[in-house]
């Protein structure tokens, strides 16, 4: 008899305290020691720690991520025996997640991983559909969790394993995790010379494992089970790349992003700024971090959803940014009403993440009428400088006025033409001056923000316009002007910004007309198809990377992009999925040209 679990939960407990599937009707793990078999059939099993001696970066994928317990094996055995400097990334695919609280209830029986259970638990994956990336620096690890079905996990992944653990629910249970198709998947995204192993031994997984390039042999199993699979592919292991020297160029939010990244990564990159920290669109005394909302729910929907999550993530880690939790997106008319109710009952968001509220309820959180609404209580109003200097530290205060590549490494240089300095890669992070640099069809957008002390508002509010609270007082705006470069403060956008603000909050409005308005304008970036750019140059050498045109919503797209473009610039897996990278890529207008049988 079991006791059960959420109706949600994809797991039950048996009546001594044993995770087991409802789903495929399979237990998590071994019930004479979970802990004992992780290690022997996978860690063991996959040579290690040998397999990584030497090396500076080693990269584990898995099937089947459960209760975390393979990883947790493989992280004790790395604190205690991997490479003093090596990073270690973890890609683990799990179609069905559990809550952190059911993790921790299993991992409970083994004590003496308490500390790293804690560790793991307290930075546990989400349970929206995509990629969720946990860090864990204290072990120098990245874990990418991909919350999809197997198939698109595996073709999105940008990585290749230098070890496999295959540890889905057993064939006869859950046949899809170990298909053919599965199975080609693993070994096209193996590295030379890796091991793979896994607790079955049914024919059809030995066959695949065949098929797909694998050396297959069996080997005595764990417990009651007779006989376990190692697999190798064949090669030999490659060697490690020497750790590229990068360069940032810009330190708003984009710049500030990659900078953290790169480090997150193992780098100490080289920042440049021609001003200071949030000098261009980045400098606002706020900043809403919310979704950009597609009520199509595909990849674009994808990345929104994605990038919003990890922005949120990484902004609560940081002491004293986040000012306020929550924003009411108001609706326009009734087709906003569908929109959001669509939006709100997907799986790209957290459970709860969104949801719709009527027009009393929305008048009531307010305290005025409004209209029906958007709840977006997982967004943010943050502050940009204190998280600027969290993400960036101090910059060189240098304007660089060229780049070039001599067969190389890229040199930036000043007006002078003096060398600043010599790298492998270059990332352009600097809004609209990327396409002083680079090849980078970017187009001005001016909005002044104003913002007034002494007035509050019970959470921040979004229509179009935007109002939200800073310390002191409220900001609000912002105008929008496509084409204007210009980034002086005007007091006819003040006007245009409190008559949007009476559209939505006229009590508001009323109430600051007259009073004196602080403000702030600056120049963002945009693409042609509005979407960020994010990836290689168009028509550069290797090593030159672009990360802009994210428009108003630089500190909601920055954080993961910047983890995309940085994992580029390293050669290590990429937390964006390919279909995802796609939309991003600087290069798809080009090829979009060449499709349309255009030069």
């Amino acid at each position: 008899m079991s006791e059960p679990s959420s109706p949600q939960s994809p797991l039950d407990w048996s009546e001594d305290g044993q995770p087991r599937s409802r789903l495929y009707g399979d237990v998590y793990f071994s019930r004479e020691d979970g802990l004992a078999e992780s290690r022997a059939v996978f860690l063991q099993g996959c040579g290690l720690p040998q397999a990584w001696a030497g090396r500076t970066r080693f990269t584990v994928g898995e099937l089947g991520f459960g209760t975390g317990l393979n990883i947790l094996a493989l992280l004790d055995l790395w604190r205690r025996e991997g490479p003093a400097a090596g990073r270690l990334h973890v890609f683990t695919v799990e179609a069905h997640p559990i809550t952190g609280e059911e993790a921790a209830r299993a991992l409970a029986h083994w004590p003496e991983l308490a500390d790293l259970a804690a560790l793991l638990v307290a930075r546990w994956p989400g349970q929206a559909r995509g990629v969720h990336r946990v860090e864990l620096p204290e072990l120098r690890a990245i874990i990418d969790v991909a919350v999809l079905d197997v198939v698109e996990a595996l073709s999105g992944w940008s990585g290749r394993a230098d070890a496999w653990f295959l540890d889905g629910f057993s064939p006869a249970r859950n046949p899809a995790m170990w298909s053919d198709e599965v199975l080609a998947l693993v070994g096209a995204r193996t590295a030379p010379g890796a091991p793979a192993a896994t607790f079955t031994v049914a024919g059809q997984v030995r066959r695949g494992l065949s098929a797909a390039g694998f050396e297959v042999a069996k080997r005595p199993g764990f417990g009651r089970k007779r006989e376990r699979l190692e697999a190798r592919f064949p090669g030999a292991p490659p060697a490690d790349a020497p750790a590229p020297a990068v360069a940032v160029i810009g330190a708003g939010i984009a710049g500030a992003s990659a900078v953290r990244a790169l480090r997150a990564l193992g780098l100490e990159p080289l920042l440049f700024e021609a001003d200071r920290l949030g000098a261009g669109g980045s400098g606002n005394p706020a900043a809403l971090v919310t979704p950009r909302l597609d009520a199509g729910l595909g990849p674009p929907a994808r990345l929104f959803a994605q990038a919003f999550a990890r922005a949120v993530q990484l902004y609560e880690a940081v002491p004293d940014a986040v000012i306020a939790r929550g924003v009411l997106q108001l609706a326009g008319s009734a087709r906003d009403e569908d929109r959001f109710a669509r939006i709100a009952a997907s799986d790209l968001f957290e459970p709860g993440a969104l949801s719709p509220l009527d027009a009393s309820e929305a008048s009531r959180r307010l305290g005025a009428a409004a209209p029906s609404a958007l709840a977006q209580d997982a967004a943010l109003t943050v502050r940009p400088d204190i998280v600027l200097q969290a993400f960036a530290g101090k910059p060189a205060r240098a304007r660089i006025a060229s780049i070039a590549h001599d067969g190389h490494a890229w040199r930036l240089a000043d007006a002078q033409g003096q060398t600043l300095a010599q790298v492998d890669a270059v990332i352009l992070a600097a809004g609209l001056g990327a396409a002083a640099l680079a090849d980078a069809p970017l187009q001005p957008v001016r909005g002044q923000a104003s913002w007034v002390e002494g007035a509050s508002i019970p959470e921040a509010v979004a229509w179009g316009g935007y109002a939200a609270p800073i310390d002191g007082g409220v900001l609000f705006g912002a105008t929008h002007d496509r084409d204007d470069a210009g980034d002086d403060l005007r007091d006819d956008d003040h006007r245009r910004n409190l008559a949007t603000l009476a559209t939505a909050l006229p009590n508001l409005a009323q109430a600051l007309e007259g009073r004196p308005l602080a403000g702030r304008a600056a120049v963002r970036a945009a693409s042609p198809d509005r979407l960020p750019l994010a990836g290689p140059a168009p028509s550069a050498p290797p090593g030159l990377f672009l990360l802009t045109a994210f428009g108003s919503r630089g500190f909601s797209f920055a954080p993961l992009l910047a983890e995309h473009v940085a994992a580029l610039a390293c050669g290590a897996p990429s937390p964006l999925p390919a279909s995802l990278a796609t939309l991003v890529a600087p290069e798809r207008f080009r090829l979009r040209a060449i499709a349309r049988g255009h030069s």
